[in-house]
C-alpha cells in the first residue's frame, strides 16, 4: 500500500530531514575510511608524495613482530576489560538497583569517573602505581608485600595496571546501562521467587541474568570496540612500553603514523583493525541473535 502524502509534501521532504545525519556519516565515516583503503596501498610520509605500494603494507605485516604482539596485547586488554566491564557493572547495578539509603548518591559517584577526562585519569593513577604510591603503601601495610613495585615499569604488570584504570574508568556508564535493563524487569517475578523461597543467588541466576542477556549482548560488544580502540590511557601512562608490554594494536598504528610518517602502514593496519571490529561485533550478533536491544 503506497504511503500517503501530507498536503503540500514534496518527495525530497524526509531526505532534507536526513541530510545532516547523511552529511555527518560521509565526512566522519565514509570519507576516511574510502582514504584509509586508498593509502593502504601507497607508501606515503607526509613529505615525500605517495608511490603505489600494491599489497607491500599487507605483506610487511605478516612478518612485523611488533604488529603481532601489539594484535596480543589488545586481546589480553579485551579479555581483562571482560570481567570489569561485563561482569561486575551488572552486579553493581543489581546492587544499586536496591531502595537503600544514600543509593542516588552512590549512583552519582560511581558515575564520576565517566565523565571526568582520561588524561587526568591516567595522570592520578599514576601516583597511585608508583613505587611510592598510594598502592604499594597500602600492600606493604598490611604485608602484602615484602618491597614496592614498579608497576608501569614492570612488564608483567604495566597492562594488568592499564586494564584496571581504563576498567575503573568506564564500569559507571555500563552499570547504567544495566541498570536501565534492569527497570524493565517486572518486579511481580522477584516477589513471586521470593515466596516460593528463591534466595538472592538463584534470582539473580534465574531470573535476572536471562531477562538481561539483551543488555549483556549490547554491553560485551561495547567493551569489544572499547578494548581493542584503547589508546589515551597508553598514551598517558606507559606509551607502549616497557618493552611493548602495553603496546596495543590501536596505540601502534598511531605511532605508525604519527611518530614515523608511515601512512600507508599505519592505514593497512587501521583496515585490519576495522575487519576485527566488525567481525566481533558481527559474530556476537550471531550469538546474540534475537536478543537486541534498542539502544
Amino acid at each position: 500500500m503506497a504511503a500517503t502524502r501530507m498536503p503540500g509534501q514534496r518527495w525530497y521532504t524526509p531526505y532534507l530531514f536526513a541530510l545532516p545525519a547523511l552529511v555527518l556519516f560521509g565526512v566522519f565515516f565514509a570519507w576516511p575510511a574510502v582514504t584509509a583503503i586508498q593509502l593502504s596501498v601507497l607508501h606515503y610520509d607526509v613529505v615525500s608524495p605517495p608511490t603505489f605500494a600494491g599489497t607491500d603494507n599487507f605483506t610487511r605485516m605478516l612478518g612485523d613482530e611488533r604488529f603481532w604482539k601489539s594484535l596480543l596485547n589488545s586481546v589480553l586488554f579485551l579479555v581483562g576489560m571482560f570481567p570489569l566491564l561485563v561482569v561486575l557493572p551488572l552486579l553493581l547495578a543489581v546492587l544499586v538497583n536496591q531502595k537503600l539509603p544514600g543509593i542516588r548518591t552512590f549512583r552519582m559517584l560511581y558515575y564520576l569517573p565517566v565523565v571526568t577526562s582520561m588524561v587526568a585519569v591516567g595522570v592520578a593513577w599514576e601516583y597511585v602505581f608508583h613505587q611510592q604510591g598510594v598502592l604499594n603503601w597500602l600492600l606493604t601495610a598490611f604485608g602484602l608485600l615484602d618491597q614496592p613495585i614498579q608497576y608501569l615499569l614492570d612488564p608483567f604488570w604495566a597492562l594488568p595496571a592499564l586494564v584496571l584504570v581504563e576498567g575503573w574508568k568506564s564500569m559507571g556508564f555500563y552499570m547504567m546501562i544495566y541498570l536501565a535493563g534492569l527497570q524493565t524487569i517486572p518486579t511481580s517475578l522477584y516477589e513471586a521467587a521470593k515466596v516460593d523461597g528463591a534466595g538472592a543467588w538463584v534470582r539473580l541466576r534465574r531470573i535476572t541474568v536471562p531477562l538481561m542477556a539483551p543488555y549483556i549482548a549490547v554491553a560485551f560488544t561495547m567493551e569489544m570496540l572499547d578494548s581493542m580502540q584503547a589508546f589515551t590511557s597508553i598514551y598517558v601512562m606507559t606509551r607502549g612500553g616497557p618493552q611493548d608490554a602495553t603496546l596495543t594494536l590501536g596505540y601502534y598504528i598511531w605511532s605508525a603514523a604519527f611518530e614515523h610518517y608511515e601512512m600507508g602502514y599505519a592505514s593497512a593496519m587501521g583496515l585490519v583493525l576495522w575487519v576485527l571490529m566488525i567481525g566481533m561485533a558481527l559474530l556476537n550478533h550471531r550469538i546474540n541473535k534475537g536478543q537486541a536491544v534498542v539502544a
